[in-house]
Formats: structure tokens, sequence, C-alpha cells
């Protein structure tokens, strides 16, 4: 082999090794946790192709944006909402006004800090990857300093194509793809800011007064053989509504939760994760498909620990209290079934529902609760159960039908989720707290209770006792 060849290939053996070991050492080392504003997060410099920053916002999705051109991403992983932060906003509403500069301030020393950590990272991380190498000082200081060249080269390229204007066109993906639908385009937040802060600090004043006023609920103190059914629905994606749930379950020792579906928004994949609070709510969790629930889903709620998905007329016998129930026929978010005579198909299903029930009855195991999310289907079961539960409208109804069974529906849980933002009126986070015999398992007395959802922040529980035909 040549002189010239024998250089060209150590030329590019060291080359190798410079790129090797910096990705290497940015792996290793090269994250900063930092807070900004309210918000811990974790900032870390990537190899890539076309450089950008991406934000990471688990379990939602992310968005990135087309910052700068160079051969480096900035990734920032948004970790958690610090509480003590937040309430400090809560406590000083005027330190809003000056969030976007500390927001500002915040991100450029994250930024300084992590340029600062990952020089030492990649100059590290090539000179001990040249030292294993080569085994000899000289080399492995030559890999270090071209290493250094090599990120001081990226960073003035970054800086030479830095765009202040990406922030107005992010990409989104995951469940963030619906953002700019739910909280309006980049453009509109720039040129109206002014309300946008605002919104901002109803928003944190309210999520922080909701888990207050959820976690300080009074507590009724029945027969200590009576039992309790904690009855939700559609929750819509709103994590603010298992907090909620897992208090209630504490505070009034809830014997098994009911949910008559709509958990979910669109039913994707990528939603399912949003599930996985489930199994730490601290009691077993009765769950129906809804009309936002995929058949992913339910498969997905199936395989949790503590969760018990009921279709089909399947009952499951829980704390003595044998409870049946349908899944959701339609499916809406995808248009994949039709919707010609919608009541039609969930009265179908409510009839399905109703012929096992009366063959569970004739067998001698009668149930003691039907759960649709339709309140048409619902109805079906009339005469077949003392008591039927179920959701979708987002409003409270109770009524006995004509055959003497009670039918209860519930509002959302979950405040109507994104979807609520949407609404000139904030929609109210409804739950309902059953009270049922030890013996006969029959309706004895209900808490029905009500959360301020945005821009209110009221907390009610009141007492319902059956009355009489």
């Amino acid at each position: 082999m040549s002189a010239s060849r024998q250089a060209l290939a150590r030329a590019a053996g060291l080359c190798c090794v410079v790129l090797i070991g910096a990705w290497l050492g940015l792996l290793v080392v090269g994250n900063v946790r930092t807070p900004v504003g309210p918000m811990d997060t974790t900032m870390t410099l990537r190899p890539s192709l076309t450089g950008g920053t991406k934000i990471n916002v688990s379990p939602l999705g992310a968005l990135e944006l087309r910052s700068h051109l160079a051969p480096l991403r900035l990734d920032v992983d948004v970790d958690r909402l610090d509480p003590d932060r937040a309430q400090a906003l809560v406590s000083h509403p005027e330190r809003i006004s000056g969030l976007q500069q500390e927001i500002t301030r915040d991100v450029g020393h994250g930024t300084r800090d992590v340029a600062l950590r990952s020089c030492v990272a990649v100059v590290s991380g090539a000179t001990a990857l040249g030292l294993a190498v080569y085994r000899r000082p000289r080399r492995a200081l030559a890999a270090g300093g071209l290493s250094l060249a090599l990120l001081a080269a990226c960073g003035l390229s970054a800086y030479a194509t830095w765009n202040p204007e990406s922030v107005m066109e992010p990409k989104y993906s995951g469940l963030l793809t619906s953002a700019p639908q739910v909280v309006g385009n980049a453009r509109s937040i720039v040129t109206e800011f002014g309300v946008y802060q605002q919104e901002l600090a109803k928003l944190v004043t309210n999520v922080t007064k909701l888990y207050d006023a959820a976690s300080t609920l009074p507590a009724y103190q029945p027969d200590p053989a009576t039992l309790r059914v904690l009855h939700v629905s559609d929750i819509h994606l709103n994590p603010a509504a298992w907090h909620i749930i897992a208090s209630l379950v504490t505070q009034y020792r809830i014997d098994v939760i009911i949910d008559s579906g709509d958990t979910m928004d669109h039913g994707s994949t990528a939603e399912n994760r949003f599930l996985d609070a489930i199994p730490d709510l601290g009691a077993p969790y009765v769950w129906v498909r809804g009309n936002h629930d995929s058949a992913e889903t339910q498969r997905y709620v199936a395989g949790l620990k503590n969760a018990h998905v009921l279709d089909d007329g399947r009952t499951v016998t829980i704390a003595g209290v044998r409870i049946a129930g349908m899944g959701d026929p339609e499916f809406t978010p995808d248009r994949s079934t039709a919707d010609t005579d919608p009541d039609g198909a969930e009265r179908t299903a409510g009839s399905r529902l109703a012929a096992a029930l009366r063959a569970q009855a004739r067998a001698g195991t009668p149930a003691d609760i039907a759960v649709t999310h339709e309140p048409a289907a619902a109805r079906e079961t009339d005469g077949t159960v003392p008591l039927a539960l179920a959701g979708h409208l987002h409003r409270r109804e109770t009524e006995v039908m004509k055959l003497g069974t009670r039918l209860k529906v519930e509002g959302s849980t979950g405040g109507g989720g994104l979807r609520a933002l949407q609404n000139k009126e904030p929609e109210q986070v409804r739950a309902s707290v059953l009270y049922l015999d030890s013996g006969t398992h029959h309706l004895q007395a209900w808490d029905e209770v009500t959360l301020g959802g945005l821009g209110l922040t009221t907390a009610e529980v009141s007492r319902h006792l059956p009355t009489p035909r």
C-alpha cells in the first residue's frame, strides 16, 4: 500500500474513532436536567442528519422545530410538572406576567449547560476511545482535539442557521397531532399572547385547586357492611381524572370502580399508555367499551392487572356484586361503523345484553348491575336487573324505567377531556359513589361528586336517596 493510501486510511480510522467516541460520550454524560418554568426537563444533544429541536412530552407525543441546520439535534424531554413551583404561580399570580421571561432565561441557562457538558462529553469520549484503540497518548489527544473542532463547527453551523420563527411552524406527532385544533396554531399564540397569559394563569390555578379539592372531599360513613361502587365515565384522556378517582377510592373506601366507557378519545395504540394508571387506583376496575374506545383499547385494558372488561353479556362478581356489561357497537373516530341508525345498533346491543341477563337469571345467577356506554342500550335491560349504568351524554340523568330498573347516567369524569377546551363554558368533572346493601345488593343511596372544570374551582358532594315510584 502506498504512503498516501496509508495516510488516508489512518485519517479515516481516526475520524471513525472520533465520531464513535463523541457519540458514546454524548450518550453517557451528555444530558442536563434543568427547570424550565414550573417544569423539570432533560436537555440532550444528539447526532442528527437534519438538526432541529425535538420536544418530547411523554406520553402525549412530541413536537419538532426546524430551529437550525447542523448535524446535531437538541432533545428536550419534559419530565414532570413540579407541584411546588406550580403552586407558587397560583399563590403569586403576578408572576404569570413574567413567566415568558423566566422560561426564556431557563432555556438559555439550560442550553449553555448542555453545550458545556456536551463539549466535555465529546472530548472525553473521543479521547478515551482513541486511547483504547491506539494506546498512544498523542493519538488519543489528537482524537480529542479533532472532536472539539467538529463540535465547534457544528455549533457555528447551528448559530448561523438559527431560525427563531420555527416555533410558529411546529410538527406534531403522537397524541399532540390534535394540538393545533385544541389550542390554536402557534401564530395565533404569538399574536394573542396576552390572552394566552391570562388563560395559562386560570389553567394552573384550576388544576392545582382541582387536585386540592379532590384530596379533601368529605367522606360519608355508612354502615361498615355497605358496599361502595364508584361510577365514572367519559374520561376522554384527561390525566387529572386518575388523581380524582384515586382520591375518591381512598376517602370513600371504594370496593369496585365501574367505568362506562369513552376512556379514550381516538382509540389509537399511541393512547394505550394512558391506561397504565388503572392497576394503581386501589380498587378493581370494571370497564365497558365506549364509542371512542377501539377493539385495541379493549384488548389493552383486558391485559391490565386488576381490570375486568365486560362485553357480550360477560359477568364478573366483585365483593359479591354481579356486574354484566356490553361494549358499544359503534366506533366513531374512524367512521368504520355505519351511523345511519346509531340508536338501532345500540338497541340491538342492549337486547343482546338483556337476553344474556335473562339466561343468567334462569340459571339462578341473576346480575345486580348492567353496564353499557349508551343509555339507549341500557334501556333495553329494563326489568332484568335492579340497576343499569351508562354514560355518553356528558351529563347526569337518573330515572326508574317502566319495568322497575333504575337507570343512572353519569357525566364526564374527565370534564370532557381535551375537547372541553373548545367549549365556551367549562365542563364539570362528575363521578358518583353508589351505596349498595350488602345482602340484597340494591341501591340504598348515592353521592354525586361534582368538581369545577376549567374556569371553575368548586367542589360539591350531594346525597340522594331512592324514592318510591
